[in-house]
This record gives structure tokens, C-alpha cells and sequence, in this order.
């Protein structure tokens, strides 16, 4: 079968030597609204037990609904084995929590367990999504090891605590060039080469964004609350009443704006980030380019914010497909040569456990 499906590969791409690549999106929110009430349904009728199932269900709907080149992406993860995985990642997390109720010290000691074992999941979860991840009928794979698995979110996120949080630039570094060079699509590696200065440089730009905002936003507000203030405790009774309004007025608008600047900062920070990953990210001889715009993104960011409120959560699954599909369209993939060359390989089932325990805890550890 995937002889097949490599040879059609190769067949319809024959022509393709050069050239760019844009990645498409072809979802809409109406129809994730339908797939995403179901899950949410069904997933409180089961107390949690469809979940499994509405994970491979989003999934397999995302995945088909992104496109390169008129091709779609594919999931293939078992629901079973995923729900098998988050079985044992619960009983592992209430053993944990159980534990402190009987001793302080077996309590720790689950926890030291916990902490010794989050690597090993992690590593297995980055596995698990890649295997069951394909295009053309080509699997993805994660060839990292465990050793590597340890340094990286171990080792490096101790270190980055002593620092107090200093060496942050530093770990995101290691984890993006962890994630990216062990990744492969068939026989074919990913490649990063960004390095720690310009991870430093990304991270300064965006503090000092974040700065910047807050002091324009308390300069602007400041003097009028505090002359607002200042009249509405003064001695004079004339006016005194409409200034402690205007003052209360002011200071209400003042935490509103600055609560929406917090907001902002996010997808400003996410353009620079994703922006200088991915456009140090290769498949092979194949460079990927990544064209987010920070205003574009804040606009998204703010406005699905204010839908979400309006519509008392129900524009959850819209404002995640608008979300998506900028961050999705705003990549391409310049292809140098030819991708005839795709070549895929057979790997182990990997164990769902990891799978499991990184939805529990809410990792992020897409591409």
C-alpha cells in the first residue's frame, strides 16, 4: 500500500524541481462547530471517556482540512490506544495527589517520580504524534532519544529556574532544535539552525514591546485620572461629583485598555517566535518560510476574545479555526530540487502512554 501511494507521490510531483509550496487551510467554523459540540457532548454524557475519541475525531478533521501543494494531511492515532494512555496518565496523577494525604514523604517521592518520568513521556508523546501523522502516504517519525529527551526538558528547565527564568531563551533554543533536527517525514530529516542570540534578540523585542505599551498606556491615562482625582478631592464642591465619575470612569477604561494590551502581547510574541522558528526550519534541502504579521495576528487574538464573551463561549471553535488557519497559511515551503525523493519508512507502533499524560498536563509540543 505504501509503495503505492509513494509511487503516486512521486508521479504527480514529477514536474515539481522548484519552486514554493503554500500551505492551505481548507476548514471552516461552521463545520468544526458541528464536530467540536458533539465532542463536548458526549464527552460530559461519558464523564470524560469519549474524549479519546473526540480527540481523534478533531484531529482527523484538522488534518484533512490542511493542504500542501492539493494534498491533505492525514491522523492516524487509535482512540483506543490513546484513551489506554490516558487511563494509566490519571491513575499515575491521582496516585501523585493521593499520596500527600498519606505521608509528606510518599508524597514527594511520587513527586520526584513524576518528574523523572515527564521526560520519558514527553519524548514518547513527540513519537506518537509524528508516527500518526502522514502526507501522501508518507509517515512522519521522531528519531531522538531518550538521553536527549532528559537534557531537554529536564536539565535545561532546572537550570533556567536557577537562573530565574534568564536562560529561557536559552531552553526554548534547545527544545526547537530538539523538536525540529529529530523530526523526519519518511527518510527525510528536519534541519534548525537558529541559535541562542537570536532567540535572546526575539524575546528582548518582545519585552521590549510589552514595555513600551504599558508606559504609552499609563502616560496617556495617568494624568488625566490623577487631575480627575486630584479636583474630585479637592476643597471646591463645584464640579466635584462629575470628576470622581470622570475619575472612576477614566480609571476603569485605563485597566481595560492595559488588560487589552496583555492580550495583544501574546500573538505579538507568537509571530516573533514562530516567525524565527520556522524560518530556520528545513526538510531537507527544502527551507520553510513563515510570514506572520503581529497586527494581523493581534486583530484575530482580540476579536475571537471579544466573541468568545459575546456568545458566552460558543465562539470557541470558530475563533480557534481563525487562529489556525492564519498560522497555517502563513507558511510555505521553498522546494529546492526535487521531492521525488520522499522516501518512507517503516517504524514500531509506538506506545500512547506519552500521548496521554502530555493532554492531561496541556503540552504544547506541535511543530
Amino acid at each position: 500500500m505504501d509503495t503505492f501511494q509513494n509511487n503516486d507521490f512521486s508521479a504527480s510531483h514529477q514536474h515539481q524541481s522548484s519552486g514554493t509550496l503554500q500551505l492551505e487551510f481548507k476548514g471552516s467554523g461552521s463545520e468544526y462547530f458541528r464536530i467540536w459540540i458533539v465532542n463536548l457532548l458526549l464527552t460530559i454524557i461519558t464523564l470524560g471517556i469519549y474524549s479519546a475519541w473526540a480527540k481523534v475525531r478533531r484531529n482527523r478533521y484538522l488534518y484533512s482540512s490542511t493542504q500542501l501543494g492539493g494534498s491533505s494531511f492525514e491522523y492516524h492515532g487509535n482512540a483506543i490506544a490513546i484513551l489506554k494512555g490516558r487511563i494509566v496518565a490519571f491513575v499515575f496523577i491521582v496516585g501523585y495527589q493521593v499520596a500527600f494525604k498519606f505521608s509528606i514523604g510518599l508524597g514527594f517521592a511520587m513527586l520526584a517520580m513524576v518528574i523523572a518520568i515527564m521526560p520519558w513521556l514527553v519524548w514518547k508523546s513527540l513519537q506518537f504524534k509524528l508516527y500518526n501523522s502522514s502526507y501522501r502516504g508518507i509517515r512522519f517519525g521522531f528519531r531522538g532519544t531518550a538521553g536527549q529527551a532528559y537534557s531537554t526538558f529536564l536539565l535545561w528547565p532546572f537550570l533556567t529556574g536557577l537562573s530565574l527564568y534568564l536562560l529561557a531563551p536559552v531552553f526554548h533554543q534547545r527544545l526547537k532544535q530538539f523538536q525540529h533536527n529529530e523530526s523526519r517525514f519518511g527518510s527525510t530529516h528536519f534541519s534548525f539552525d537558529a541559535g541562542v542570540g537570536q532567540f535572546y534578540k526575539a524575546y528582548l523585542l518582545g519585552i521590549g514591546i510589552m514595555i513600551v505599551g504599558v508606559v504609552v498606556i499609563c502616560v496617556g491615562f495617568g494624568s488625566t485620572v490623577a487631575a480627575l482625582a486630584a479636583f474630585a478631592s479637592s476643597g471646591d464642591g463645584h464640579g466635584r461629583p462629575g470628576a470622581v465619575f470622570g475619575a472612576v470612569s477614566s480609571m476603569f477604561l485605563f485597566v481595560f485598555v492595559l488588560y487589552l494590551w496583555m492580550f495583544a502581547i501574546y500573538p505579538i510574541f507568537l509571530t516573533l517566535l514562530q516567525n524565527l522558528i520556522w524560518n530556520h526550519t528545513k526538510l531537507g534541502e527544502h527551507q520553510f518560510k513563515n510570514n506572520m504579521v503581529w497586527s494581523r495576528m493581534s486583530f484575530i487574538a482580540v476579536t475571537n476574545i471579544l466573541g468568545i464573551v459575546c456568545t458566552l463561549g460558543l465562539f470557541i471553535p470558530f475563533a480557534q479555526i481563525r487562529a489556525l488557519r492564519y498560522r497555517i497559511e502563513s507558511l510555505e515551503l521553498e522546494v529546492n530540487g526535487s521531492l521525488d525523493n520522499f522516501i518512507a519508512e517503516t517504524q514500531e507502533q509506538v506506545n500512547a502512554a506519552g500521548e496521554g499524560m502530555a493532554d492531561l498536563l496541556d503540552f504544547d509540543l506541535s511543530l
